[in-house]
């Protein structure tokens, strides 16, 4: 590894090349500002924008626009505090291209990556449940429409249709075919946003703007963080742009601000769809509501149900198949085996779970990704990069070697980090053992 200095500002600029070799020469292949910031917002935009609308609706436009800037931010800090751990490993260990959770392990021990993989199996799991269960919802939807029929089908059917067809379709298509086909699911997800977008935007109404309703806000944090969440590609940004810290904070910054832009639009135009008085019936009560549902249903129009069932769907199809592979590329680190005879136990333990429990519960999509971002998020974008932050910095103090912290504040914005998601997680606890004793 080397360190390339600037002869103009005498500053580190990058950390390291990335060198590729083709035949007989050895290739720069540095990363670009504009890869990595794709990469960043195309990890972020997935099916969670998908469980904003549910969660927001009771509270209104304004409050629910003010809390996704706020989370926002706190998933920015977050993936810079990521930023920062990775760089000062990198020059640690003389090496790039550590993942998340070896970081984990080489900063806090084996019970903090082992605490972290907990946390990351569980996110896994719990998002390939909502997937599962909605988007065979959506699908079985979409059936029934063409049939001409109405809830004839039970609800495990649309399930396991789901989990077959698509997890069918990665476990027999070359990983080529998957990328083109997902490639193509992608600019399905876009054309379809754009169009929902425009097509919704002439059914707002005025009146619902102005509904307010501050105290619903906390039931929404659990399922922004998961709509906001991107820093396991953190590393991955890190080593493309060979540790140029510059180059990094603007991929994070630019990247991560492309999906609230897009998460802060899609929320004005939903919930501004709906009827005021659809806003009140929210506000307060245990039931929730899903706007989406009734906009698939053509509440506002065929047209408008036909896009959001498309962009529902598609987007559900995306987030499944990165985090199926996500969990395929966990489980052959475990197991160090790439053998072709395992990968049908290996799909079998990946998509059986999650068809199981979102064919018992098909209406679990808000309750697994509330989970997800209560018990994962807060720890892998919260505590961890905090306390992993908080040794590195303590341990750079005591030997006097370089230090170059991407996040102001010190311990106090490492301790506000770390005490967000303690009350995250401890208002959750709070309401399962207030169900437990009712």
């Amino acid at each position: 590894m080397k360190a390339v200095l600037n002869s103009d500002t005498s500053q580190l600029t990058r950390l390291f090349s990335n060198l590729e070799l083709y035949g007989n020469k050895l290739n720069h292949q540095p990363g670009s500002v504009l890869g990595s910031t794709a990469l960043v917002a195309g990890t972020t935009v997935g099916a969670g924008i998908l469980a904003l609308p549910a969660v927001t609706l009771p509270s209104g436009v304004v409050p629910s626009t003010v809390l996704l800037v706020g989370v926002w931010l706190y998933t920015l800090v977050s993936g810079l505090l990521i930023a920062e751990v990775t760089l000062n490993t990198m020059r640690l260990v003389g090496s790039s291209g550590s993942g998340l959770l070896v970081m984990v392990e080489r900063t806090l021990g084996k019970l903090g990556a082992r605490f972290a993989g907990g946390a990351y199996l569980f996110l896994h799991y719990a998002l390939l449940v909502a997937y599962v269960s909605q988007g065979g919802k959506i699908l079985i939807s979409a059936v029934e429409k063409v049939l001409g029929v109405q809830n004839n089908l039970p609800a495990w059917v649309g399930t396991t249709a789901f989990t077959l067809v698509f997890g069918g379709i990665m476990y027999l298509g070359r990983e080529r075919f998957v990328e083109k086909l997902n490639s193509a699911f992608v600019a399905i997800v876009l054309v379809s946003f754009v169009g929902l977008l425009v097509l919704a935007g002439t059914q707002l109404k005025t009146s619902s703007f102005s509904f307010q309703d501050w105290s619903a806000l906390p039931a929404a944090v659990s399922v922004m963080f998961v709509a906001l969440f991107y820093s396991n590609v953190v590393p991955t940004v890190v080593t493309q742009l060979e540790g140029d810290v510059r180059k990094i904070r603007q991929s994070i910054f630019i990247g991560s601000a492309i999906p609230l832009i897009m998460f802060l639009a899609w929320n004005a135009v939903i919930l501004g769809s709906v009827s005021t008085d659809m806003l009140q019936g929210t506000s307060g009560g245990g039931t929730v509501f899903d706007p989406l549902q009734i906009l698939r249903d053509g509440g506002a129009g065929e047209w408008l149900g036909v896009l959001v069932s498309v962009f529902s769907e598609f987007a559900i199809v995306t987030s499944f198949i990165g985090f199926v592979y996500g969990l395929l590329d966990l489980f052959k680190d475990i197991s160090a085996s790439n053998e072709p005879a395992k990968r049908l136990p290996l799909f079998s333990l990946i998509l059986f779970p999650p068809m199981s429990l979102g064919a018992l519960n098909p209406s679990i999509f808000l309750a697994a990704l509330d989970y997800a971002g209560t018990f994962s998020i807060s720890v892998l974008g919260g505590i961890i990069p905090a306390l992993m932050t908080w040794k590195q910095r303590q341990e750079q103090e005591q030997s006097n070697s370089m230090s170059q912290p991407l996040v102001p504040g010190g311990k106090v914005t490492l301790i506000a980090m770390i005490g967000v998601a303690l009350v995250v997680i401890g208002k959750q606890v709070v309401l399962m053992w207030g169900s437990f004793g009712h």
